[in-house]
């Protein structure tokens, strides 16, 4: 039995997929350039970012200013990755990641699974017991890891070039968004159970954290390669308009699915009402736990995308006032509208630093910083909503199930027959 596609569905993916291919095709043949080839990538990219705080935040009711840092761990993280397959000619950075985040991530499961079943643990020995796991496993990982390397790296290295390349990158661009996903739980253990604004707040202090830590990575880190202050140059672009097209449309496909199942209602009432959805047998601190993981494994995602487009990467790109941008994006396309999220990414990455750029005279191309700002604020003025409100594309749009309408005489006398019946029956 064939599936019913929805006509207003399948028009919306062949314009998609007609867009996405028009555009590679504008690529290949020269007519769109550079410039704005990258402005477009930039553009999926912070979608898939704020769209990991929309979860968080727009659909679970979290502010949290903390998608930055996990943008920018994803990065880092994966430009290693690709840096020392690229320069180093080897997969020390692939190998050691992988066990690294596959032990941990073990590590968390069994450690979660013992302190559920642990009664009277306070919260603080609990994270106690996580962060000696997480070490722990962290350590077997690297020792494992470097035993693999030279392994890995000779069957790596017998494929074609460009082939070994793109699978070391795809390797580094999930790796990194698990990464910064493993990074997030251990950070939300504490900080998850603060309100809504102790929570922005932390979050907040956790990016610039993280900024700190990048500054100083070539000597308090130990990675040489990431010149700390200095940024990171040598990182392979191997992000192309086709792979942020493709993870674009895999993280849209998920989080469709993800907030149309009873899972994501149970997200949702979260944001709704603690009170009643706890009432209903809702693990409050489990959903916000997945929400805030989820998110911020697709920032992760992205910045492992982003770390590939220009082939550099500097500290002062992920600092807190940077951190703002996803924020921005999310409240004006629409809190809980995935397709105003979307369309405000582009419109983000179009203007600001494309049309903006052009159409002001030249030495005025830093007022775009004022320019931009004013129009958010008429925005929000005239439609404190968002861009796009609650509204979706048509794929993107929760459909009810229709009513039921009885066909067969038995299905009608029975209808019949419970509408006649006593309402104490």
């Amino acid at each position: 039995m064939m599936m019913k596609i929805d006509r207003q569905t399948l028009g919306f993916w062949i314009v998609l997929l007609g867009l996405i291919i028009l555009i590679q095709i504008l690529v290949s043949v020269g007519i769109l350039s550079p410039f704005w080839e990258t402005l477009l990538k930039i553009g999926a990219v912070m979608s898939i970012v704020s769209l990991g705080l929309n979860l968080i935040y727009g659909f679970n009711g979290q502010f949290s200013l903390g998608q930055w840092g996990f943008y920018a761990i994803g990065a880092y993280a994966a430009a290693d990755v690709t840096y020392r397959w690229a320069q180093m000619k080897n997969a020390s950075g692939l190998m050691v990641l992988f066990l690294v985040v596959l032990l941990v991530g073990v590590a968390l499961f069994l450690i979660a699974k013992l302190v559920s079943r642990m009664r009277g643990l306070d919260p603080l020995s609990a994270f106690a017991l996580y962060i000696i796991g997480v070490l722990i496993a962290a350590y077997i990982g690297v020792q494992i890891g470097i035993l693999l390397i030279n392994p890995v790296t000779q069957a790596l290295s017998a494929l074609p070039p460009n082939l070994a390349m793109q699978i070391v990158y795809l390797f580094a661009v999930l790796l990194g968004g698990c990464l910064a996903a493993e990074v997030s739980y251990l950070f939300g253990l504490p900080v998850l159970t603060l309100g809504s604004d102790y929570f922005g707040i932390a979050t907040l202090g956790f990016t610039i954290i993280v900024k700190v830590l990048l500054d100083n990575s070539d000597t308090l880190l130990g990675f040489e390669e990431m010149k700390g202050a200095r940024g990171m140059v040598g990182i392979p672009k191997t992000t192309s308009w086709l792979w942020v097209a493709i993870f674009l449309i895999l993280v849209i496909i998920v989080l469709r699915n993800l907030l149309h199942s009873s899972h994501g209602r149970a997200i949702v009432s979260v944001r709704e009402d603690e009170i009643a959805a706890k009432a209903m047998g809702i693990d409050v601190a489990q959903q916000k736990t997945f929400a805030f993981v989820l998110g911020s494994f697709l920032a992760g995602l992205a910045g492992g995308l982003y770390a590939h487009i220009n082939g550099f990467l500097h500290p002062n790109t992920f600092n807190f006032i940077k951190s703002f941008d996803p924020m921005i994006i999310v409240v004006f396309g629409g809190l809980g509208s995935v397709s105003g999220t979307i369309m405000a990414a582009f419109t983000w990455a179009l203007v600001l630093e494309g049309f903006l750029r052009i159409l002001l005279p030249a030495g005025f191309e830093t007022w775009r910083f004022v320019v931009y700002p004013l129009f958010l604020l008429v925005m929000m003025l005239l439609r404190p909503q968002g861009l796009f409100g609650g509204f979706e594309f048509p794929y993107l749009r929760q459909i009810l199930p229709k009513p039921y309408v009885p066909r067969t005489q038995e299905q009608i006398s029975l209808v019949h027959a419970v509408e006649d019946a006593p309402e104490g029956d």
